[in-house]
C-alpha cells in the first residue's frame, strides 16, 4: 500500500523565517526521484530551487505561486511505497496519484522513504548513504509506468469517492476515480458559501483548486459590488459614496516581502541604529579614465576580459581600508565594543528584477583589479538571473555603490547594517575644470562617503575620502601600495 509523506518547508539558511513560492516545478500526479527540485522559493535573500527527500507520487501541493509559507508549513505531499501502516493518517489525495506511488515498491523503498535522502537542508536531509539512494532512484522513477497488479485494489476503493462527494458530490460531471478536493479548498469555499458542484477545476481530472475557489470568490464579490452600485438610493446619498470610493480602489498595496521587504528591514534597522554622517568630495577621474583605456588597450581584442571602472574603484578602496580600517569594522552593540575585521568583503550594489541586491566579493583585500573585475562580472550575471545564494548576499564588510549608471551625480547612501560604511560614486561627465591653473573641460566624479560615526570621527574618513580622490586623480598614487 502506499504511505503518504509530508515535506515541510525547510529552513533554507541564514536565519529565514518565510518564502515566497515563485514556481511550481511539478504538479499533482508527477513521479518524482529523491532530491529532484519541486519547487522554486524566493527568500529574502535569493532564488532557490527546493529538492524533495521523497521518491514517489505527488499528491498534494500547498500553497499557489506567489503566496508566502512559514518554514516548517507542509510543501507538499508524496506517495512513496510502504510494507507498513503509515505512520500519519493519508491527506486527502487522489486515490490514482497514491496506487502510482504504491505500485511495485516492495520494502527497499520502504526503507529509503523513512530514511529520506541524502541531501542535507536546514531541518532535513539523514545520513542515508549515497550509492544506496543511487540504487534506488532508477527503479522508483520507473514505478509508475511498470504493470503491476497492486493498483488495482488501490484505485478503486470507497474513500477516494466518498471523500469528494463529501465536499463536491459529482465533481464537473464526471464519474468514477477523480482527484479528491483537498479540506482546505473544502473549508474556503464553505466560509464564502461557494457551492463546488458549479465550479470547473483547473487541475488534473478536474481537480478544483483554491484558485478555482479564489477566482469564484472574487467573481462573487465583484457581482455584489456591481449590484450595490446599481441599487437605487436618495439622489445626494448616491453621488457621494461613489466619488468616495474612487480613491481607494486607485490605491494598490504591495507587501513588503521577499527581497523588497528584507531591503526595507535593512535600512530602517540601519537608520535606526547607526548615527551615520556623510561627506562628498568632487574628484577629476580624467587620469583614471586614461589608465584604464590604457590597460584595455595593452590587452589587445583577444588579451582577456576589460578592467571596468568599477573594478578599479573597488580596487582603490581597498587600498584606503588598508590605511585607515576604522572603516572596515562593525559595532557590537551588546558589548560596546567596535570590532576591526581582519579581511575586506567587498559589497557592491546591483540593481536586478527583483530589486536591489548587494552581492559579496570575498578577500577583496588580496586580489588585484583584474581579479575583482571578474568577480564582479560573475556575480553581477548570478543576480540578473536570480541565482545568488544567500551566502553570496551576505558576510561584507564594507559597500561600494556607484549610482551613476542611473544618470545621477550624487547621494547619501544608506550604510548597509552592520557595516561601518558605504562609498558612493556618482556619474563620470564632462565639467569644466581648473586643470594646471588654467580652465579645461574634465571628467569629473562626486564621491560621497556614509560611515558610522561611532567607529570613526569626520577627521578620518575625510582622510579615507581623500585618499579615495587622490586615487582617482592621480593612479599613480596606487603604486605605492601594490
Amino acid at each position: 500500500m502506499a504511505q503518504v509523506l509530508e515535506f515541510k518547508l525547510p529552513d533554507l539558511g541564514e536565519g529565514l523565517t518565510e518564502a515566497e513560492i515563485v514556481r511550481w516545478l511539478v504538479e499533482v500526479g508527477d513521479v518524482v526521484a529523491i532530491d529532484q527540485p519541486v519547487v522554486e522559493v524566493e527568500t529574502a535573500k535569493a532564488m532557490v530551487e527546493v529538492p524533495c527527500p521523497y521518491g514517489g507520487v505527488v499528491t498534494a501541493r500547498f500553497g499557489e505561486e506567489g503566496s508566502e509559507l512559514p518554514v516548517g508549513a507542509p510543501l507538499l505531499t508524496v506517495a512513496v511505497g510502504a510494507t507498513e501502516a503509515p505512520a500519519s493518517p493519508a491527506p486527502s489525495t487522489s486515490s490514482a496519484s497514491s496506487a502510482s506511488g504504491a505500485s511495485s515498491a516492495g520494502a527497499p523503498a520502504a526503507e529509503e522513504s523513512s530514511a529520506g535522502s541524502g541531501n542535507v537542508l536546514v531541518g532535513y536531509g539523514t545520513g542515508a548513504p549515497a550509492a544506496r539512494r543511487r540504487r534506488i532512484r532508477p527503479e522508483r522513477v520507473g514505478t509508475p509506468a511498470a504493470p503491476a497488479p497492486a493498483p488495482a485494489p488501490v484505485v478503486e476503493p470507497e474513500p477516494a469517492p466518498v471523500a469528494v462527494s463529501a465536499a463536491t458530490g459529482e465533481v464537473n460531471g464526471q464519474q468514477g476515480p477523480v482527484a479528491v478536493v483537498s479540506p482546505l479548498v473544502r473549508r474556503l469555499a464553505r466560509q464564502h458559501e461557494i457551492d463546488l458542484r458549479r465550479l470547473t477545476g483547473s487541475g488534473p481530472d478536474g481537480l478544483i483548486l483554491r484558485a478555482d475557489v479564489d477566482s469564484a470568490i472574487r467573481e462573487a464579490e465583484e457581482a455584489a459590488r456591481a449590484q450595490t452600485r446599481t441599487a437605487p438610493a436618495e439622489p445626494v446619498v448616491a453621488e457621494v459614496p461613489t466619488a468616495g470610493t474612487a480613491a481607494p480602489a486607485a490605491a494598490e498595496r504591495i507587501p513588503l516581502r521577499g527581497v523588497r521587504g528584507a531591503v526595507a528591514d535593512k535600512l530602517s534597522r540601519s537608520r535606526s541604529e547607526i548615527p551615520d554622517a556623510t561627506c562628498w568630495v568632487d574628484a577629476d577621474a580624467t587620469e583614471l579614465m586614461a589608465a584604464r583605456a590604457a590597460m584595455n588597450a595593452a590587452s589587445g581584442p583577444s588579451g582577456g576580459p576589460k578592467v571596468s571602472v568599477l573594478a578599479l574603484l573597488a580596487r582603490i578602496c581597498t587600498a584606503a581600508l588598508a590605511r585607515y580600517p576604522e572603516l572596515n569594522s562593525t559595532v557590537d552593540t551588546a558589548a560596546r565594543e567596535i570590532v576591526r575585521l581582519p579581511g575586506v568583503h567587498l559589497g557592491f550594489a546591483a540593481q536586478t528584477e527583483r530589486g536591489l541586491v548587494v552581492p559579496v566579493v570575498r578577500d577583496a583585500h588580496i586580489r588585484n583589479a583584474e581579479s575583482i573585475g571578474a568577480e564582479i562580472a560573475r556575480l553581477t550575471e548570478l543576480a540578473r538571473t536570480g541565482k545568488l545564494s544567500p551566502a553570496q548576499l551576505t558576510g561584507g564588510t564594507f559597500t561600494l555603490n556607484n549610482y551613476g549608471v542611473f544618470g545621477v551625480d550624487g547621494s547619501t547612501p544608506i550604510i548597509n547594517h552592520p557595516e561601518a560604511a558605504m562609498l558612493g560614486v556618482g556619474r563620470i561627465m564632462p565639467k569644466p575644470w581648473v586643470h594646471n591653473g588654467e580652465l579645461a573641460v574634465r571628467q569629473v566624479v562626486q564621491l560621497s562617503l556614509t560611515f558610522d560615526h561611532r567607529v570613526c570621527d569626520g577627521g578620518t574618513a575625510g582622510g579615507f575620502l581623500r585618499y579615495v580622490a587622490d586615487c582617482v586623480e592621480q593612479p599613480a598614487v596606487l603604486l605605492r601600495t601594490l
